[in-house]
């Protein structure tokens, strides 16, 4: 039998989480005999299976034109640039020859001029069956990744909070959300949620809530075989918490901050290891309990001995689809602790592997409800638990099982 052919297209093979999950993806595919390759326009990897849509120069054009119009959409303003998408222009990959060739076209993070939606639907015209795996929000909204406690998203968008003054009943969210509900019109896409949290508001959405929708979450690199850790060999606990960005204002650094003033005056030994990068070289001066920066992580193997050395991994964030921090620091036995904002209810089993805290608008209030998840984590560091934790995310997200939910889902649309 001719083996599948499914091509999947990306920003980056290794930028930024979208990037990473889908380039597991791509060798979790491969590994289960897929003929799986990857479109990007940032290459990282040297992998053959990778390759870039076209030439630097090439992919800054649609990048730098978007950007423009996005600018003077915002009133050439410099705030929320890069919180708005809309993929009025991009490359015309239904000409690349890994489309063409493809049995099933798998979209996942394309925005900053990789595809526009009039690519996706020549795409869609060429009788290409789509699969969009969506990392955020932004295929249910008009041009933001998160809406936040903006409702706007649920009715047809417009008045949008990024525009600032520049918000009006028909402005450019509005007029892009219209655009999404005309691609969707004449192309038939099959969207996959990576969370059940992610799911539901693509339900609560006006562009989606009838759409062909599926919930597969992300893969990430599970070793059954790994012993479990030994915790606390020098009679401290250990907590992690890392971000690509750790003072995106999203990641809740503030609230991190302020719990561990409230841990301090406990009697447990707690310490902080943080690992990421940060605008502001100041954004983590405010850590009251001792505290040590990695910086950013790049290799796989130092990230597994980061979190082999934890014992609770941390997510302070408002909001994260599905965060593989809480993940892999499980895997490698860490105790989750975080906010229920988001997916992190497909992750943890709430006193059973992990604690999910209630999150509150007064960051006093959030501070002191992780604080608790902090120390009831720390309460609850035992084999049982630890044993619990890596079943719980090897059965969920271990690449074998993710590879095979997409491989069932391309075989039934083709």
């Amino acid at each position: 039998m001719k083996p599948l052919r499914v091509t999947l297209v990306n920003k980056s093979d290794f930028t930024g989480g979208a990037a990473m999950v889908s380039y597991r993806l791509l060798g979790a595919l491969r590994d289960a005999g897929v003929d799986a390759r990857m479109l990007v326009a940032e290459k990282l990897h040297d992998s053959p299976f990778v390759m870039r849509a076209a030439s630097p120069s090439h992919i800054r054009r649609p990048f730098l034109l978007e950007r423009l119009r996005i600018f003077r959409a915002l009133g050439y303003k410099r705030e929320n640039l890069f919180k708005i998408d809309t993929a009025d222009t991009g490359l015309p990959l239904w000409r690349h020859p890994w489309v063409r060739d493809a049995d099933v076209v798998c979209l996942n993070w394309v925005n900053q001029g990789l595809l526009s939606l009039q690519g996706v639907e020549k795409i869609a015209a060429m009788g290409k069956p789509i699969v969009w795996t969506m990392h955020d929000m932004w295929c249910m909204t008009g041009i933001c990744h998160h809406a936040g406690t903006c409702r706007r998203f649920t009715a047809g968008c417009g008045d949008c909070p990024l525009l600032g003054s520049r918000a009006s009943g028909h402005d450019i969210s509005y007029k892009v959300h219209a655009e999404k509900a005309a691609m969707n019109a004449r192309a038939d896409i099959r969207y996959v949620a990576v969370s059940r949290w992610l799911e539901q508001k693509a339900r609560e959405s006006s562009l989606l809530r009838d759409a062909s929708l599926s919930v597969i979450p992300n893969a990430f690199p599970l070793d059954p075989s790994q012993a479990a850790p030994r915790h606390n060999p020098d009679g401290n606990i250990t907590i992690v918490m890392g971000a690509a960005r750790l003072d995106d204002p999203i990641k809740g650094l503030p609230i991190l901050l302020r719990a561990t003033e409230l841990l301090r005056d406990t009697c447990l030994p707690f310490r902080l290891v943080t690992y990421g990068n940060a605008k502001d070289p100041h954004a983590l001066d405010g850590v009251a309990i001792p505290h040590r920066h990695l910086g950013m992580i790049t290799s796989a193997e130092r990230l597994r001995e980061v979190y082999r050395d934890g014992d609770i991994v941390v997510s302070s964030s408002h909001y994260e689809t599905l965060p593989g921090t809480l993940v892999e620091g499980q895997a490698y036995g860490c105790v989750p602790v975080s906010f229920d904002r988001g997916g992190q209810a497909d992750i943890v089993d709430h006193l059973e592997t992990g604690y999910i805290a209630r999150f509150s608008d007064d960051a006093d209030t959030a501070a002191r409800n992780l604080a608790d998840g902090i120390v009831w984590a720390a309460r609850h560091l035992s084999p049982e638990i630890v044993a619990a934790m890596r079943r719980s995310v090897i059965d969920r997200f271990s690449a074998t099982s993710v590879a095979e939910r997409y491989i069932a889902l391309f075989r039934s649309i083709i």
